[in-house]
């Protein structure tokens, strides 16, 4: 649970005027004794999310310890290159921002989804085909943009939240859904420990407060053998593994889920790359700034594609730190990137982490997606959905389209093969309907009320929802 109330609410340090000559404080250099320790920061603020990502991917799966090591080394490489890319830009790809970069824990989730459904393989199809679509529609930014408002994006998160609390409790339950109470148990005090770090820490530690969880629960299992603690064999440097679920297979109906979700990212980019412009200094330019951000997104993803992840997003956890600190250079979260590329390719590090105990896994996921539905709700809540508009009635209908394949596994089996990856996918379902609702209600509206237009790429508000993500 990455977000901190206190640091992304903390007003930046003014800039002042800068010196003729001078660099803009996003491009200011920073010393070395000073730049390590400000790295670091940035580091421990984003470390639990790639750690809490694959564990869920592995013990989903069901992972060898040896394969969650080297998918783990893979996450925290990408990690690494991504938030180098993104920092430094190279061209017109990365913002040249100080951003750093996680795989996305939404992505992740439907990612599974598609696993679970379809295979591992087609998984993979899936993120690489959702990569490519990003980098297509980028020439159309500013229209598509305007199909995914805050009323559609909360649908989406919101669904993605419940689907993704089921996910995590499989790992508690298994295949056949019967639980044994000793991994009940020992989900319950991991989570009862995240969120009592979250509670009492404060700070970048708070921010931490997943790996504390799931650091008090492994213990918890070593202690009391509700669980065992087994780390993969193997030391020194490697490289991870290249296709580490086989030949990737492309399925357009089976990858819907995270080709929906791959289009509406585009709002939170937005949002994002407007706060973290306006912290660091700099006047912030959607239209040429977005499209860097996002070409560097999908490019990493499509490399994530072909070491297992999914899709791997830009983090806004750091802004936090850069208003807290009121150091706003883009070299300091390079310097993260370098720092995440050395703990990718120390195997014994994640040959460690890979032996984690699957219901302490489960009990760190059940906060973080429950905490994911919950800014969904966040999101619903800035749409207008007043009992006199068509919000209240559109956010209805689409949770009911995406709510019911949770509800009735079987409600569309007898419908055509092809339709059915669309509509047993509640995101997609509950996606596709809010967006042609949207489209079709809010520019007619109701008798006695005021129009109300779509709103653009600066209104939607993906920004703030990405900075609380956990």
């Amino acid at each position: 649970m990455a977000g901190d109330e206190g640091m992304t609410t903390t007003p930046a340090a003014p800039a002042g005027p800068v010196p003729v000559g001078a660099p803009e404080p996003v491009d200011a250099r920073v010393p070395l004794r000073r730049l390590a320790p400000l790295a670091t920061q940035h580091v421990l603020a984003m470390i639990a999310a790639p750690l809490s990502t694959v564990f869920l991917v592995s013990g989903t799966l069901r992972m060898s310890p040896a394969a969650t090591a080297s998918l783990l080394s893979a996450v925290l490489l990408l990690c690494g290159a991504g938030s180098l890319l993104q920092s430094l830009g190279v061209r017109n790809i990365g913002g040249r921002l100080p951003f750093v970069m996680l795989p996305g824990g939404a992505a992740t989730a439907l990612f599974l989804q598609i696993a679970q459904e379809h295979g591992a393989p087609t998984a993979t199809g899936a993120v690489l085909l959702a990569a490519c679509l990003l980098l297509a529609v980028l020439p159309l930014y500013t229209r598509v943009v305007r199909l995914f408002p805050p009323l559609v994006m909360g649908v989406t998160v919101l669904l993605i939240g419940i689907a993704m609390i089921r996910v995590a409790a499989r790992l508690v339950t298994g295949p056949d859904g019967t639980g044994e109470p000793r991994a009940v148990l020992l989900a319950a005090l991991t989570l009862t420990a995240t969120v009592a770090a979250y509670v009492l820490l404060r700070g970048v530690w708070r921010q931490s407060s997943v790996l504390f969880g799931m650091a008090a629960g492994t213990a918890v299992a070593v202690a009391t053998g509700l669980g065992t603690f087994t780390p993969a064999a193997g030391s020194g440097f490697a490289l991870p593994a290249l296709l580490p679920f086989g030949t990737p297979r492309f399925d357009v109906l089976a990858a819907l889920p995270l080709l929906v979700f791959s289009l509406t990212t585009l709002a939170e980019i937005t949002g994002q790359t407007v706060l973290n412009s306006e912290t660091a200094g700099r006047t912030p330019v959607p239209a040429r700034d977005v499209p860097r951000v996002a070409r560097a997104d999908a490019l990493v993803s499509l490399a994530g594609g072909l070491f297992g992840t999914s899709l791997m997003v830009t983090s806004a956890e750091n802004i936090g730190i850069g208003r807290l600190t009121g150091v706003r250079s883009r070299f300091v979260t390079a310097g993260s990137g370098i720092l995440l590329l050395a703990l990718g390719l120390a195997t014994p590090l994640s040959r460690v982490l890979a032996g984690i105990p699957e219901a302490v896994v489960a009990g760190s996921s059940l906060v973080v997606y429950a905490v994911i539905a919950v800014l969904g709700v966040d999101m619903l809540r800035r749409a207008d959905l007043s009992t006199t508009g068509t919000g209240a009635l559109t956010a209805a209908l689409a949770l009911t389209a995406g709510l019911l394949p949770l509800l009735a596994p079987g409600l569309y089996a007898g419908f055509p093969a092809w339709s059915r990856p669309i509509l047993n996918s509640g995101v997609v379902a509950g996606t596709l309907t809010a967006v042609a609702l949207t489209a079709l209600l809010a520019p007619r509206g109701l008798p006695g009320e005021t129009p109300r237009g779509l709103p653009g790429a600066r209104d939607t508000g993906g920004g703030g929802d990405r900075a609380k993500r956990p």
